[in-house]
């Protein structure tokens, strides 16, 4: 086996992986020294995860090599990875909801394991890294922060040298995330670790990390020190062109909320008259405890109304009964003045309401479909003729969506799997609106996404007012709903604890509101 310097604890050099005509990686080399936090940006298909897939055993590389505290190795599979010392905590949570957390997180231990044991292995590990979690819990009653802890306690369980983190903070709020990056600047800087920290945030990137490398199209394009990077540069470079801070600087943390400036318009001129939505004195309560209580909303045709609050005070609960998923126990909604029953499949939809979900994976698509299959899925009655939709004929309609919503897709067949996450998102968008809502759910539309695909996502809510769509926007971005809403309502508990007009807008007042207090 080659060798090189242990300086780095990881070193990839000349990485170059295709998939058919497609190169994902083209000769990339990344360097993780130790004792540092390294963030790799890129848009969505960039080609960061395909490389961190690498690092961890999923994808074999076509050429160049992979060096694990200088000595060259050939990483088999996740497993292997683990037991050279590489560990990645994914963006999509990989513990099993019927689990409880001990058994989580030594689930894939290769030798018997005592249960008292691992549970004494958990509170040592959870105290020395501020990781408060009962191992008896189940996952399925855990937060999204708790089950974002339950991850990075497996990881560091098997004391990794070198720690992947794919966008960490996803769903995750401002207090939980400042403490994951504390613990993960703990764990590298006192212990002699690395760390890989993929987000889209670059707030996220110029606080936490030393040094950053930037892909773009399979390649690196940018290395530089963080403390000589600022946000327009890493902006800039991650797209290829200039981009707007404002617009996409509030889902990533860029705006500061005490210093938010905001262009407010005449909302009674801007807004119509029309009533389009409302929700009316909701109540109801799901499996997994989450609830409504008389929640009310109105929404205008033209009009979006931002819906906020801290993570879990019923705005996912709502949302899926917008979607059709949960009935109500008590109140109405109604669509142009006509109740629609909850919780029944597909009225919502017949209604009128599309649904941009917050996990576009668990509800929004089919990953092991095609392409076409997901894009169709709503407009069955409309292409087909006698039951049958012609080939020909999905692919017209399918082609104009993938060229109207910039789609990169190689083909109408691609499995929708393949696709970046922006270009997942993109779809989900086109199939939405190209039903011709009259109302759009958008709920945290931007999260997880590159400027580019946020710029995107912005425009398309804008435009679909602007066309007469009424909008509820729902998101724990505070900078996103103050920018983009005309109305705005504050959830706590699963009730209205305030709402204004655009003019009025406040943000100690909202901050206040999502603590449940009232001004």
């Amino acid at each position: 086996m080659e060798s090189r310097s242990s300086d780095n604890v990881l070193s990839l050099s000349s990485i170059t992986k295709r998939f058919g005509d497609i190169v994902a990686c083209n000769e990339v080399d990344f360097n993780v020294p130790a004792g540092t936090i390294v963030g790799l940006l890129g848009q969505n298909g960039a080609g960061k995860s395909t490389l961190m897939n690498i690092v961890i055993g999923l994808y074999q590389p076509d050429e160049g090599s992979v060096y694990v505290q200088g000595t060259e190795v050939k990483i088999r599979s996740p497993k292997h990875a683990a037991e050279l010392g590489v560990s990645m905590v994914h963006q999509h949570f990989s513990v099993i909801e019927a689990l409880s957390v001990w058994e989580s997180v030594c689930l894939g231990d290769k030798s018997t394991y005592d249960p008292d044991s691992v549970k004494d292995e958990l509170f040592v590990l959870a105290e020395k890294y501020g990781l408060e979690v009962d191992p008896n819990s189940r996952i399925s009653e855990l937060t999204p922060g708790q089950r974002q802890r339950v991850e990075i306690l497996k990881c560091l369980r098997r004391d990794p040298k070198v720690l992947v983190l794919d966008e960490p903070t996803s769903v995750l709020t401002d207090e939980e995330s400042a403490k994951l990056f504390d613990v993960v600047q703990r764990v590298v800087e006192d212990e002699g670790r690395a760390a890989v920290l993929i987000s889209h945030k670059l707030d996220e990137i110029l606080y936490a990390t030393q040094h950053v490398v930037i892909m773009r199209d399979g390649r690196v394009i940018e290395r530089i020190a963080t403390e000589d990077a600022e946000a327009g540069f890493l902006a800039e470079a991650m797209v290829g062109r200039k981009v707007s801070l404002r617009s996409s600087g509030s889902a990533f943390g860029l705006t500061e909320k005490e210093d938010f400036k905001l262009d407010v318009p005449d909302i009674e001129n801007t807004k119509s008259s029309s009533l389009v939505l409302r929700v009316e004195n909701s109540s109801c309560v799901d499996d997994r405890g989450r609830r409504l209580e008389a929640f009310n909303l109105d929404a205008f045709a033209g009009e979006i109304v931002g819906v906020t609050g801290a993570e879990g005070n019923g705005q996912s609960l709502l949302a899926d009964v917008l979607s059709s998923l949960v009935p109500l126990d008590a109140g109405s909604i109604s669509v142009d003045g006509k109740q629609i029953s909850t919780g029944v499949s597909g009225a919502m939809s017949e209604a009128g309401i599309a649904v941009i979900p917050e996990d576009r994976h668990h509800s929004g698509c089919a990953l092991e479909l095609t392409v076409a299959e997901n894009l169709i899925v709503n407009r069955a009655k409309q292409l087909s003729r006698w039951g049958i939709i012609r080939k020909e004929t999905r692919d017209r309609f399918v082609n104009d969506l993938i060229k109207k919503y910039d789609v990169k897709a190689s083909s109408v067949e691609q499995i929708f799997g393949n696709l970046s996450g922006g270009n997942q998102q993109k779809c989900v968008v086109a199939r939405e609106l190209s039903a011709s809502p009259k109302i759009l759910v958008a709920v945290q539309p931007t999260r997880g996404l590159d400027v580019g695909a946020i710029e995107f996502m912005i425009e398309q809510i804008k435009s679909a007012a602007d066309n007469g769509v009424a909008v509820v926007l729902i998101s724990t971005e505070i900078g996103e709903v103050l920018e983009l809403s005309d109305r705005l309502i504050v959830m706590y508990r699963g009730r209205n604890q305030l709402e204004m007009v655009r003019k009025d807008f406040e943000v100690e007042a909202i901050g206040a509101a999502m603590a449940g207090e009232s001004r």
